[in-house]
């Protein structure tokens, strides 16, 4: 007994050269999706239409609470709108940030951070301060401890910190917290920190704050830069 085959017979829509489109196919341009304001907005109309065909004939809504309902939403829709271009904003305000920033990569910047002592002098600026008769460099380790004092001139400036104690040994590496100790007639009028000089290797954003670091490795807020220079050939 043969098989049964049933004819094969082809769509009018198609000629003899024509393929059938795959199940996966897609036939038509999916439309952009809407945005999510756009969208919440229709639907707040549809209910607000709903909500006037289905009122109450014998206690119909007053016309002013539509209103303030609409206003309330546009309200809300508009600072939605405005945190979005706000946040817009500030991320364009970080990028120009640090394309300004790159710049300072490589200069010698002046800020109030700790000192990394590595065995060479270290540049620093003291203020002045004109009401003492006296002053010191107060120098103090990773622990709080004072490891060094030496006189400096009340009138400030910059010097060069050797790191050394009060025996005349090398103090060891690391990073040291100095500050100036002011005196008048032998009484501490208080401490003011001084201001290290360091080279920029790096420029750094810390989830949107910028943060400078030096070669010595102390890492500094790029506001608490004090003064920027060309350092020395």
């Amino acid at each position: 007994m043969e098989p049964i085959t049933a004819p094969i017979t082809r769509p009018a829509s198609q000629g003899p050269g024509s393929s059938i489109p795959s199940a996966g196919a897609n036939t038509a341009t999916e439309a952009p999706p809407k945005p999510a304001l756009s969208s919440d907005f229709e639907t707040f109309l549809k209910m607000l239409t709903a909500q006037m065909r289905n009122q109450d004939p014998l206690n119909p809504v007053e016309s002013a609470d539509f209103a303030v309902q609409l206003a309330t939403f546009s309200t809300v829709e508009q600072q939605v709108r405005t945190n979005d271009l706000l946040e817009t904003l500030g991320d364009r305000m970080g990028a120009m940030g640090m394309s300004q920033l790159s710049g300072w990569v490589g200069m010698e910047a002046r800020a109030i951070a700790p000192v990394q002592l590595d065995g060479a002098p270290v540049a620093l600026t003291v203020p002045p301060v004109p009401l003492a008769d006296a002053a010191q460099i107060v120098a103090r380790d990773g622990t709080g401890t004072i490891v060094q004092r030496s006189d400096v001139s009340i009138e400030g400036g910059t010097l060069q910190w050797a790191g050394v104690g009060p025996n005349g040994a090398p103090l060891p590496s690391g990073r040291y917290d100095l500050a100036v100790e002011s005196f008048s007639n032998g009484e501490s009028l208080g401490e003011t920190p001084v201001q290290v000089h360091g080279r920029i290797v790096e420029a750094r954003n810390d989830a949107g704050a910028i943060t400078l670091v030096l070669a010595g490795g102390q890492e500094v807020a790029a506001e608490s830069i004090l003064g920027l220079r060309h350092p020395d050939p």
